[in-house]
């Protein structure tokens, strides 16, 4: 059926300049659209301001300009939802997949075809309500966002205008102590439900481009923020906090190589002491966390240029994208403003209706929140250096809970998991999920070490044995022999052994070379194998090396 359709559409003197190609490979349709003419003026890239930002100046013109300005910046982060359907259709989504071979009628847009509203969106985007500390309506309803693009099939998107499902929230966030430190809190304008449009890939010479449909009607929630950021850093680590919450929240896994989590930052700057905004300018679809500090900085100081040569009024409102390679923002499009979009009520969806009883159903089942986790981390007495590693990644926060909660000091257990084994994980590219440990044997480890049954040095190898092949931790001791001496005679006869063989190191050390203590301990351990108890020998090493001879 879809195949008789494509094949019935023909070139209409509507578009001159373009001709839709339909063709079938391997079973999988593409659309094809190939340019027969010049580009039209909506279609070039305007030409941007030449003006080449070093690094350095760039620098230097920041500092510069934030003594008379300052900037405005906002975020729209579109979250994709972890659901195992579209929003509007029985399609699975699955990132990776070959092209167009996970749709329908529906997310193709095909005449008579009806959407239904998948409910799981609807208590995602509560639960994320909720936890961004938002007000819910208690009535929302989908409307249709008019533009044309070749991504778009139906020449609209359901979204959310101007009845959202959330407004008025905020989130809070810990600055790293490596940029200054200090707790931020920045508004929630509002959170709405929408769908996403599908893919266009472009051909490496650029002459075409084709239309991939798989991730037309993929559910997302869009969380605009109010302009309370200044710096790039604050709103790089704005964007890292929603990445963390909705990952906590189980609503997306926001993988932003695979556009699970997409960000388009707004940046204006005014004078300092100005109450109206300056000329808005978004950066779109930055996908990480660096990139987003670095384009916010980038265009900061393209905008000071302007403003300090005069020109701020080549500062337009318009859409620029990031280009990695070149460290720059270049002019994409002109933007849009609401009228061009020409919203009007979706009339094939009903108004969403939220229940106190579902809310609070909805409201109870929220985890902790990575915010709530931090405190109570602080309140442990952890650094905030390790607050902030911790409770980063919910996994890793999870396992040191557990660990805790079977008596392992929080510290040592905080220790432990950021040194060793995050080193371990680091390096064989694994996540903490996929190691062999179990909280439950790292509690006992630690117990081990501190109870003086081993020594820190062995704890370590057993450490790694139990990360790369699992096991218990007496068992390993018992298997390797691994008991730690404590009898102090063993011990004395150890250093007495090494002292004899070390005649020579002896007298330099009563001669002033006291450094050479730590020489004598190693050699012990050597003997020892590593089971000697530290503390024990050094307190009888230090009265042979100080008696008199």
């Amino acid at each position: 059926m879809a195949l008789t359709l494509f094949r019935s559409i023909q070139s209409h003197s509507l578009f001159p300049s373009t001709i839709l190609l339909f063709a079938r490979r391997n079973g999988i349709f593409y659309c094809t659209m190939k340019s027969t003419e010049a580009p039209t003026a909506k279609q070039e890239r305007p030409p941007s301001a030449q003006i080449k930002v070093s690094t350095q100046m760039r620098a230097k013109t920041i500092d510069k300009f934030m003594k008379d300005y300052e900037a405005i910046i906002g975020i729209e982060t579109h979250v994709q939802l972890s659901t195992i359907t579209k929003a509007f259709c029985g399609c699975p989504y699955n990132y990776g997949a070959q092209p167009n071979t996970t749709i329908c009628p529906v997310c193709m847009g095909l005449p008579g075809a009806l959407p239904v509203l998948n409910s799981k969106v609807i208590d995602f985007a509560v639960k994320l309500g909720l936890a961004l500390n938002c007000k819910l309506s208690s009535k929302s309803k989908f409307d249709r966002k008019q533009y044309f693009y070749p991504d778009l099939p139906k020449g609209y998107q359901i979204s959310q205008f101007d009845v959202p499902i959330a407004t008025a929230g905020y989130i809070d966030l810990d600055l790293p102590v490596e940029f200054g430190g200090g707790h931020r809190r920045f508004g929630i304008t509002r959170v709405h439900m929408e769908e996403d449009a599908g893919k266009l890939l472009h051909s490496n010479n650029g002459t075409y481009s084709e239309v991939d449909l798989n991730r037309a009607g993929v559910p997302l929630l869009e969380i605009v923020s109010e302009p309370d950021m200044r710096t790039g850093i604050e709103a790089a680590e704005y964007a890292a906090e929603i990445q963390r919450l909705v990952r906590f929240l189980g609503v997306s896994n926001g993988n932003m190589q695979e556009g699970s989590l997409r960000c388009d930052v707004n940046i204006s700057i005014r004078p300092i002491g100005q109450l109206e905004f300056g000329t808005k300018v978004e950066i779109k679809n930055l996908n990480s966390f660096s990139s987003i500090n670095r384009a916010i900085d980038f265009e900061i100081s393209r905008q000071a240029v302007l403003h300090s040569q005069g020109q701020g009024d080549q500062i337009v409102q318009e859409t620029r994208l990031w280009e990695e390679g070149a460290q720059k923002t270049v002019t994409m499009r002109k933007k849009e403003g609401l009228a061009d979009y020409r919203y009007f009520p979706e009339p094939d969806l009903p108004e969403v209706i939220l229940t106190e009883e579902f809310v609070d159903t909805i409201r109870n089942s929220l985890p902790e929140l990575p915010e709530m986790k931090r405190r109570r981390y602080e309140k442990m007495g952890l650094s905030m250096q390790d607050v902030l590693f911790l409770a980063n990644d919910t996994n890793v926060a999870d396992f040191f809970d557990a660990t805790i909660v079977r008596g392992a000091d929080v510290k040592q257990a905080a220790n432990w998991i950021m040194g060793d084994i995050a080193a371990y994980m680091k390096n064989e590219k694994i996540s903490i999920d996929e190691i062999k440990l179990t909280p439950e044997e790292l509690a006992v480890l630690i117990a081990t070490i501190k109870g003086g049954t081993i020594s820190g040095k062995i704890g370590k190898e057993i450490l790694f044995e139990l990360i790369a092949r699992g096991g218990t931790v007496k068992q390993l001791i018992k298997e390797k022999d691994l008991v730690q001496i404590v009898d102090p005679n063993e011990v004395e006869k150890m250093v007495d052994k090494v002292l004899a063989e070390n005649p020579k190191q002896l007298e330099q050390y009563r001669g002033g070379k006291t450094k050479l203590q730590g020489y004598f301990a190693g050699q012990v351990m050597k003997v020892s194998k590593g089971k000697a108890n530290p503390g024990l020998l050094n307190k009888i090493l230090l009265e042979k090396l100080n008696a008199k001879s």
